[in-house]
């Protein structure tokens, strides 16, 4: 079984767990120390119910998917590249999205959830639904983000649901090591590393994207003679091909297809995948990195952890 598709979901994965995580153990920190214990159980049901939200989108898309392709056989050809540029452009803001903006945000992480939580406190009638509320919704939104990097592969294998399944439960093991035994993590390293590695991956889906694009402009050319949209003779729209690595480092094989899950790598690239993936990671990244510096979280978890 080729396990490197697991790799990128397991980083995603354990990346976005592990803010939930957070997220949870400061709720149940703050509870503990209000003496609210009471309401522990609808932090575990927020954490449940944000799973099970995350996976029943999964389903509904898997089966609206399978539907339309039943529906339109004779578009397969350019419903599955079409559907590729869709889930992954959106799941390529997404992340970003989330890793600008987590990083900017995450010394304030610690107040911003107290605060939710007193609010939530302060009223004692709806206090369970507004802890529920309150965990639900930070797990349903890393889930969410995880399930729209899962459908930008329409192809993703056993091994990639695998990776996600072994994210989620690395994340839950983080939570614990956290906050129930007192381990000391470094997470600010923890999620500079990890953003890093989702840069990366994103990085990647980028040339992807490009390729279902490519693939989407060649299907409307073949259905449609007349309406010709192909500007390149090596490609469609991608431009005139850089280099071709496929006899040295295939991306199908190893160590090939691990550049290729964790950087991007591709054996064929061309003029505008290539530009992209830079563009990709001159803005992105370099906002990104413009972040790091004022990442603060570890000691916010600390002192959530010792109260």
């Amino acid at each position: 079984m080729d396990f490197s598709s697991a790799i990128p979901t397991f980083v995603i994965t354990l990346r976005e767990g592990v803010e939930a995580a957070l997220v949870v153990g400061i709720v149940l920190a703050c509870l503990n120390k209000a003496n609210r214990t009471e309401l522990n159980k609808w932090v575990y049901g927020g954490v449940a119910a944000g799973i099970a939200g995350s996976i029943l989108i999964g389903i509904f898309l898997g089966l609206t998917l399978t539907q339309v392709q039943y529906t339109l056989p004779a578009l397969q050809g350019l419903l599955k590249p079409l559907l590729g540029v869709l889930f992954g452009s959106v799941a390529i803001v997404m992340l970003s999205w989330m890793l600008i903006w987590m990083t900017q945000q995450a010394k304030n992480m610690k107040g911003a959830v107290e605060g939710s939580l007193k609010d939530a406190l302060a009223d004692s009638e709806g206090a369970s639904i507004s802890v529920f509320s309150l965990v639900c919704i930070a797990v349903l939104r890393e889930g969410f983000e995880t399930v729209l990097f899962l459908f930008s592969n329409l192809e993703q294998s056993v091994a990639g649901i695998g990776g996600a399944v072994a994210g989620l439960f690395g994340a839950f093991l983080i939570g614990i090591a956290l906050f129930k035994f007192g381990v000391s993590i470094n997470l600010k390293l923890f999620f500079q590393a990890m953003g890093i590695f989702l840069l990366l991956i994103v990085a990647g889906l980028v040339v992807s994207v490009c390729k279902n694009l490519d693939a989407a402009f060649t299907a409307i050319s073949i259905i449609k003679p007349d309406l010709d949209l192909c500007i390149s003779s090596q490609s469609c729209i991608l431009g005139p091909q850089l280099w071709d690595a496929s006899a040295v480092l295939p991306d199908k094989s190893f160590p090939g297809i691990l550049f290729k899950t964790l950087l991007g790598y591709r054996d064929h690239i061309y003029l505008l995948q290539a530009l992209a993936y830079a563009s990709f990671l001159f803005g992105v990244g370099g906002r990104y990195f413009r972040s790091l510096g004022i990442i603060d979280q570890s000691s916010g978890i600390k002192q959530a952890t010792n109260q």
